[in-house]
């Protein structure tokens, strides 16, 4: 029975860290990188893919932004390509579309916000005072090893008990 709760400890631990550990770039499961993913309109944004393996050429669609090329980027194997954000774009999740030859095609998302980044109406401040997301990891390391301590300080209260009596 001790065993059990330990493992239970343990799990809980590993589970917290599990969760704490970054997200691995979504776009290497899609096979689009989309730079900004996060935009406003008036703003350029850069499609990249691997995905057209030896190809130099390839199209691409943006229900934001309409039909862009995209070519030969600056490592081998990667197609890159550009769309600017109509100025009258909706803000929302928009999609980004790419084909290579012969019967490839790849598609991703990427989010238009209202207003202008940086603008006047964009709210700046610290992020302690609500602004920004701001980096959790410091966060969640923390309190990874808080319930890791918490865990271990439950392992030896098991393990001794008052008057010496083992359970």
């Amino acid at each position: 029975m001790r065993y059990t709760r330990v493992g239970a400890g343990i799990g809980l631990v590993v589970g917290a860290l599990a969760l704490s550990a970054p997200a691995a770039v979504a776009a290497d499961g899609s096979g689009i990188q989309i730079r900004p993913g996060k935009a406003s309109p008036g703003t350029t944004i850069t499609v990249s893919t691997t995905a057209c393996g030896k190809e130099t050429y390839g199209k691409g669609e943006s229900e934001a932004g309409g039909a862009f090329h995209l070519f030969k980027g600056d490592r081998v194997g990667v197609l890159t390509g550009q769309f600017k954000i109509p100025e009258e774009t909706s803000p929302g999740i928009h999609g980004v579309t790419v084909k290579c030859p012969p019967r490839i095609k790849i598609t991703d998302t990427h989010l238009i916000t209202a207003g202008a980044q940086g603008g006047p109406s964009a709210p700046s401040g610290p992020v302690d005072a609500g602004f920004g997301a701001g980096d959790k990891s410091t966060q969640l390391a923390l309190g990874s090893v808080l319930i890791a301590g918490a865990a271990a300080g439950g392992a030896l209260r098991m393990r001794r008990r008052p008057g010496g009596v083992q359970a």
